[in-house]
């Protein structure tokens, strides 16, 4: 390239000739193109000959506009680079935005919730003892009614709670509320009328103590009184215990209050704006402020009475215990001869999984089940590069349908068949299960192959070489091995800095690896037998020793899960039982670090549950499940006599569904069972009792499969999951649990109907 001077109309312009080719520049940098040679007489080029062949010129020329291209292209790049860094910038820049309006709008809320929830005082409760007879009542005036909504009364004795429908020969006692009208100053007494009555049935073993409520709407500012009779076959005197609060909100407003806070806890978890945990932490605080404002504010003790720490407590220990088992490499194992077993063929181990899970599940608790499949799982699909999370969605689907088929496979069953009410309608733990064992079968016949249809479009197996998919694992678990590292100390400080090294390196090995490989998506394993063999090598049990205490310590932990369910001499609950197997593996375990079994435990799951059980707690205070029970015991006596039957089931099944994928079908079964028993004693209603229970049971157990929250089970499965850095979203976990809950539900509705409607069994 050389730099001539080309001189047209008294001005100069700078050539860069490139191989011959002249290239006018511009001033402020740049090409502005090739210069055509014409025979002129004001241009005048030195060194540069004009006597040149037209074919010369046309090579120069077409030369020249390739290069002209080149350099547009190149510019058009350059701006085209410049104009999607300005959007990303832009986008980067919107999302800092949006992150700072939700953390602020985040804590203002919670600020408000605090200081809502800190204004109102505890007024606490005072019992008053009373005792009342046939002959003699109770009757006590309330004047300082105020401009209260609702007044609540609480007896506590020896009572049924929520039944209101039972013959009358049985003993009970009658709340009546009186309103005493003061008409003047003639008149020397004042007219008195009953408003509301109130029948509590006895218990016929007075030595146990149950605690009933009801709400009173009040209508006027008047004085009203409390009234109590007792109706015994003879003449003995009843001792109880009663207090009364007012409430400055009405029914309908405490059930928008509960509904719109459930809402907001959803619309945070589905939209992942925050973790799981901290959303039924927001949500908590919400209805306990929610509570404080209406005048019914619990006190500590009585919010952290409503933890159900029975479930916690079995979480805990088998979390302990699973932690303790991950080290002998059983998993492993287990994970190699499940795949031995399929063959290779994928789905035929994904169905041996599953119907293992939901045989299991049918004799344990779902959540027990799912604390020892999740790891085997993962395992598993880490060894064959699968993607874990839908195998394990799958897999806890059908241990919530499988623990639906037993008295004591899911927690609303257990509270089904324990209630002593029901026991007296003939519901027995035999005839039970063999009830719903039979439904649970023909739903999980159809719910394999629908499972296989969801699955159709689903990619089960890595897009990425196994070799990727672990270096990208363990990459992460790296991460979060040093996000956990506190620096207190300038040795924590230096360990923590050797990890993020590790992880520097671990990624830029990962780009290498991503360049030089090629994306393939694998197909099912031909080779099976050789990939067996290999697998065998590299998968073996790593401590025999620890292997037989951990199997003897479960084994015993399992045998006794068992016995709890039969046998009633065993006053050992299910949480009992897990801490004391924990507790036994890590003498036997001879464990010194301790730290680092405790990391193992799913805090955040533990922490989720606690939050859980406040929220849904503090939303039937605000009597959102009782009126879900309510409409749906008004919707079915608006049916006609003859299809009474027929719709009480289908509105049970799908009420039950639908509101166990929402909230805790714990509380919602406990709150449903006496208004089906109050339904189905009412002589206008002439329904019979089984037919709703076991509605009542298949919507509430098969509703679980609706959300990843609507079931114990879901929340462990997520958790593990999460820890091996396998976590699914409440959307991933929507679109296959949603349409098997629907399908489940149908199937068992139309069971239920054939067996109740046409057939007649048990009606």
């Amino acid at each position: 390239s050389s730099l001539h001077f080309l001189h047209a109309g008294g001005l100069c312009f700078p050539i860069l000739a490139l191989g011959g080719i002249p290239f006018k520049l511009n001033p402020a940098g740049g090409f502005l193109g090739s210069v055509l040679t014409i025979p002129h007489s004001d241009f005048i080029m030195e060194d540069e000959s004009w006597d040149s062949t037209s074919s010369e010129w046309e090579q120069r020329c077409l030369l020249g506009n390739e290069i002209v291209s080149f350099s547009t292209s190149a510019s058009s790049e350059k701006s085209e680079f410049l104009d999607s860094f300005h959007v990303k910038f832009n986008l980067s820049k919107l999302r800092s935005c949006l992150r700072c309006l939700k953390v602020t709008g985040l804590f203002i809320f919670g600020v408000v919730c605090s200081i809502l929830f800190s204004t109102y005082p505890d007024h606490g409760k005072s019992w008053q003892m009373l005792a009342v007879s046939p002959l003699e009542s109770y009757s006590v005036n309330l004047t300082d009614v105020g401009d209260s909504a609702l007044l609540k009364l609480e007896l506590a004795g020896s009572l049924i709670a929520g039944v209101v429908n039972r013959p009358q020969s049985e003993e009970y006692i009658v709340v009546e509320v009186i309103l005493r009208e003061e008409l003047g100053f003639r008149r020397r007494r004042p007219q008195q009328q009953v408003i509301y009555n109130w029948t509590i049935f006895l218990n016929s073993r007075r030595n146990e103590r149950a605690v009933t409520s009801r709400t009173f709407e009040i209508i006027t500012r008047e004085t009203i009184s409390i009234n109590i009779q007792a109706f015994l076959q003879e003449n003995k005197v009843i001792p109880l215990s009663m207090t009364h609060q007012y409430l400055h909100a009405d029914i309908e407003t405490q059930v928008t209050i509960a509904s719109v806070i459930l809402a907001g806890v959803y619309m945070l978890i589905i939209f992942e704006i925050v973790h799981r945990t901290l959303a039924a932490m927001l949500g908590s605080l919400a209805a306990l402020a929610a509570l404080a404002v209406i005048g019914d504010r619990p006190s500590l003790v009585r919010v952290v009475e409503w933890i159900d720490y029975e479930t916690l407590a079995l979480l805990f220990g088998m979390m302990i215990l699973v932690a303790i088992f991950s080290e002998t490499g059983f998993f492993d194992y287990c994970a190699v001869k499940a795949y031995r077993l399929s063959r290779g063929r994928v789905w035929a181990m994904i169905i041996i999984l599953c119907l293992f899970a939901a045989f299991l599940s049918a004799f344990l608790d779902n959540v027990t089940t799912m604390l020892l499949f999740t790891p085997v799982t993962i395992r598993l699909c880490e060894v064959l590069n699968l993607d874990p999370r839908h195998v394990l969605i799958a897999e806890v689907i059908f241990t919530n349908i499988g623990g639906a088929a037993t008295a004591v496979g899911d927690p609303p069953n257990v509270i089904i068949v324990s209630n002593q009410e029901l026991r007296k309608t003939g519901m027995d733990f035999a005839g039970f299960t063999a009830h719903m064992f039979i439904g649970i079968c023909l739903i999980l016949l159809v719910s394999f192959p629908f499972l296989r249809l969801l699955y159709c479009n689903k990619k089960l197996y890595n897009k990425e070489p196994s070799e990727i998919v672990e270096l990208k694992h363990e990459i992460h678990v790296w991460k979060l091995t040093a996000q956990r590292i506190n620096p207190a100390s300038r040795e924590e400080t230096a360990v923590k800095c050797l990890l993020m090294q590790k992880v520097l390196t671990l990624e830029f090995l990962l780009k290498k690896k991503l360049k030089t490989f090629q994306r393939q998506i694998s197909q099912e394993d031909k080779n099976w037998e050789t990939n067996i063999q290999e697998l065998q090598k590299k998968h073996r049990i790593a401590d025999k020793i620890l292997l037989i205490k951990c199997l003897t310590v479960l084994g015993f932990v399992i045998f006794m899960f068992f016995l709890n369910s039969f046998v009633p001499g065993i006053h050992l609950d299910l949480g009992w039982i897990a801490i004391l197997g924990a507790i036994w593996l890590l003498v036997l375990a001879d464990i010194h670090d301790f730290e680092i079994i405790l990391h193992r435990v799913e805090w955040a799951t533990l922490l989720f549950f606690a939050a859980l059980f406040v929220l849904m707690e503090a939303l039937a205070h605000l009597h959102l499940i009782e009126y879900i029970g309510e409409q749906t015991a008004l919707l079915i006596k608006m049916v006609p006599e003859d299809q009474r039957l027929t719709a009480a089931i289908i509105l049970v099944v799908w009420i039950s569904a639908l509101a166990s994928s929402l909230i805790d079908n714990i509380p919602f079964t406990a709150t449903m069972i006496p208004v089906l028993l109050n339904l189905s004693q009412d002589p206008e209603v002439s329904l019979p009792v089984k037919p709703l229970i076991f509605s009542l049971a298949i919507g509430a157990c098969l509703g679980g499969n609706g959300t990843l929250i609507g079931a114990s089970a879901n929340v462990v499965c997520a958790g593990i999951a999460e820890q091996h850095g396998y976590g699914f979203s409440f959307m991933e976990f929507f679109r296959l649990g949603f349409p098997m809950m629907l399908v489940s539900c149908t199937i068992g509705m139309c069971y239920l109907l054939v067996a109740h409607v046409v057939v007649g069994w048990n009606s």
